[in-house]
């Protein structure tokens, strides 16, 4: 059997660079294309060191519509794309919304009709359970309604799914998968790889590992009078190699034909709700550090609970996150200590 060559856009960003290695410790060939506007091309030494194997680098911005062609032309042999390339800020996102619809949109649209051309085009679409904003009822399953979008991030992600849907209506071959994620969290256990956000983070635990090393004077927690059992709010955290191998999970499902319809959509989560202060509970206990956290308003658009109802992804993709909350925080340690040890080598 000939290797499987995948395109993996954004493929140096925090889940794009974790499914890479999932891939190719599966055997699958990976090219990635990523632009580096929020991520490093160290990461890809990285790659390398965990599999041995580095995969082909494109530095490509997929806003450029001849570059996406272009692209196409160079690796004709493309069997499926696994699409993270995208601005992801709920925040930035309602101060600079027409970079979110440029970047997360048009980007979209140019890679899709490429892939439009080509006979049996298999493509994983990154979304997100923002798509639910306030669940009516948890856990959320793939049913619950979609609402209103609370952020022009948000809406980019609905924008995305819609266009993916009409699209697969119009060509039976044409076949997609949406995954809903829902909070991913952790690094790689070698420390080679993990998340590397960019200035202030913003995500919890980039900004719990940052506080315990020094980097900033303490976590502020958004709100402590929501309706939970400590009052604060809750999300489904998922490792992020959990989710990296759930993505390996949906392309062989498209390119084995398992499909039930040519779109679908699955969550991606843990099935259980962890409250903020569960969470600092559990790094604490994981890397041995009190942890200096001090409570203030809630944030604007900020929800009280979600998290997933797994059963379709378990059943239908045959696939079921196995780490636990204290594993990926324990390796977001690991990788903070080492991203640190780097910094003070580099200066």
């Amino acid at each position: 059997m000939n290797k499987k060559r995948v395109l993996v856009t954004g493929g140096l960003g925090f889940i794009g660079s974790h499914t890479v290695v999932a891939l190719q410790e599966e055997g699958y060939e990976v090219v990635i294309i990523d632009n580096l506007s929020n991520s490093s091309i160290d990461v890809l030494a990285g790659i390398t060191q965990i599999t041995g194997k580095t995969p082909q680098f494109e530095n490509i911005d997929l806003r450029d519509k001849s570059s996406v062609k272009d692209f196409f032309e160079k690796y004709p042999d493309i069997d499926g794309v696994i699409h993270f390339a995208a601005s992801k800020a709920v925040g930035e996102s309602v101060v600079k919304p027409l970079l979110y619809y440029e970047n997360n949109i048009s980007s979209l649209v140019y890679l899709l009709k490429e892939l439009y051309k080509k006979d049996n085009a298999s493509f994983i679409f990154s979304s997100s359970c923002t798509v639910y904003g306030q669940a009516d009822e948890l856990p959320i399953t793939e049913d619950a309604p979609v609402k209103k979008a609370e952020s022009p991030y948000g809406n980019t992600k609905q924008i995305g799914e819609e266009i993916i849907a009409d699209t697969c209506k119009t060509k039976p071959d044409f076949k997609a998968i949406s995954l809903r994620y829902f909070n991913p969290i952790g690094a790689h256990p070698t420390a080679e790889i993990g998340e590397l956000p960019i200035g202030v983070p913003q995500n919890l635990v980039p900004f719990i590992t940052q506080t315990a090393i020094g980097k900033r004077d303490e976590l502020s927690v958004f709100g402590d009078d929501y309706p939970t059992p400590d009052g604060t709010a809750i999300r489904d955290y998922i490792h992020v190699m959990d989710l990296a191998e759930a993505h390996v999970h949906a392309l062989k499902r498209l390119l084995e034909g398992k499909e039930k319809q040519n779109y679908e959509v699955f969550n991606l989560g843990t099935g259980t709700g962890n409250s903020v202060l569960e969470v600092v509970k559990s790094f604490e206990k994981v890397s041995g550090k009190k942890l200096d956290y001090k409570i203030v308003g809630r944030r604007e658009g900020d929800i009280t609970a979600a998290y997933a109802d797994t059963t379709k992804a378990n059943e239908e993709l045959n696939w079921k996150a196995s780490r636990s909350l204290d594993e990926a925080l324990s390796s977001a340690w690991k990788w903070q200590q080492v991203v640190e040890k780097k910094e003070e080598e580099d200066k």
